[in-house]
């Protein structure tokens, strides 16, 4: 049986990152960028102040109190008319330009002005609330690189520079089905037998938080044909992703329907809990993952597995969650051989992160999850003792938060 890392390597070594396109910048949010982005601008453009006041020569101030003429008046967005000489100031708004002459500015709070003087009440230094010329961005600068995730900042760099479009990586289409005779679909009251058809929607999104666009390619019953024929109307997507069927039972079939389709497998069972029974293969050139059915272990498995071919493919240069060490604020115990990836609520206090379970972890309480902070990695048959550290990988967008 294969460890996690030894099935992790096998699935990227067989992933390929996706062509490029070019969007608006708007449309490149959360996506990876797939080209350098040089500046051929200066930002600012030119020396400006960032306080109202005025702009003086700091010369002028050094013997403060100092009264100057007022000689004009500069806003953001026009041009001084003219330039700054000795004994003189001009009034100026925040964003402005600079004037001629002039190298600093003093706040409007630290002057008085009578009959179009002003008097300066304390001294100023030069270059003081003036921001320098290229003080952001410089020309020939790599302000951005491939592979980083396009946020609202960076949409506001690209802007900056003028620049309406940017190169990024397609997103991966995943087609997602869902198998099992006792699942109901969304909206409808399930009946004798059913349950709700929970994965469907939980690795929909999943999916989205990856960097990928779902496809829904509904339920299949426990039947060849009927698997077969759904994994067929995937023939669009990038990557084939279904849950459940995956293990040794009379009514698991998956693997079945993917080699009668003509898919290569190339692993199968994972020495791990929750999400032992994964299957991994290859169809038309495309990544095919079979999930585990217990909601828990098709979520854990997307994680681990699913999550970062995805952002590969996507184009990401981070592809992996990152990881904290937590002490464990009770004992936190993996019975069984394999290694656990256990559900954990994180809490801060003054030595760190400290880390406990989210309550029973079996592999269909969902809410385990919902409660979870990260998964704490304990080997088989090991227990953390309280005051012990763990290894927890964060998830649910938490990193930033935590780190």
């Amino acid at each position: 049986m294969l460890t996690v890392e030894e099935a992790l390597e096998q699935i990227l070594s067989r992933v390929n990152t996706l062509p490029t396109e070019r969007v608006p910048i708007l449309s490149a949010l959360g996506r990876a960028l797939a080209e350098s982005v040089v500046s051929s601008r200066e930002i600012p453009p030119w020396p400006n102040s960032s306080m109202d006041g005025y702009a003086v020569r700091a010369a002028d101030t050094r013997s403060a109190p100092a009264r100057l003429a007022v000689v004009g008046i500069v806003a953001a967005g026009s041009m001084p008319s003219r330039a700054v000489g000795a004994g003189e100031a001009m009034r100026i708004f925040t964003g402005a330009p600079l004037p001629e002459g002039a190298d600093a500015v003093v706040p409007q709070e630290d002057t008085e002005t009578t009959d179009g003087h002003v008097t300066l009440k304390t001294a100023v230094a030069r270059g003081a609330y003036v921001r320098p010329r290229g003080e952001d961005v410089s020309v020939g600068d790599a302000v951005l690189e491939p592979g980083v995730p396009i946020g609202a900042a960076e949409i506001g760099l690209l802007a900056t520079l003028g620049r309406s479009q940017v190169l990024v990586h397609r997103r991966p289409r995943v087609a997602i089905l869902s198998t099992g005779n006792e699942l109901a679909e969304l909206g409808r009251e399930p009946g004798p037998g059913q349950i709700p058809n929970t994965n469907s929607y939980s690795l929909f999104a999943q999916v989205l938080e990856a960097g990928g666009e779902p496809m829904n390619l509904g339920i299949a019953s426990d039947r060849l044909d009927s698997i077969e024929e759904r994994l067929g109307w995937g023939g669009a997507a990038d990557v084939l992703l279904s849950s459940a069927g995956v293990s040794v039972g009379d009514l698991d079939l998956v693997k079945s329907a993917l080699t009668r389709a003509g898919a290569e497998l190339h692993l199968w069972q994972v020495s791990m809990r929750p999400g032992k029974p994964i299957t991994f293969g290859s169809l038309a050139g495309r990544p095919v993952f079979g999930l585990p059915g217990n909601p828990v272990s098709a979520m854990v498995t997307f994680e681990l597995f699913v999550r970062p071919a995805l952002r590969r493919m996507a184009g990401y240069r981070a592809i992996h969650r990152l990881r904290v060490r937590a002490r464990a604020l009770v004992p936190i115990a993996n019975p069984g051989i394999r290694r656990g990836y256990l559900r954990v609520t994180l809490e801060r206090d003054g030595e760190g992160w400290g880390a406990r379970l989210t309550g029973d972890q079996g592999s269909a309480i969902l809410t385990s999850m919902v409660h979870a902070d990260g998964l704490a990695v304990i080997g088989g048959d090991t227990t953390i003792a309280a005051g012990r550290d763990v290894e927890v990988i964060l998830f649910r967008g938490l990193e930033t938060r935590f780190v």
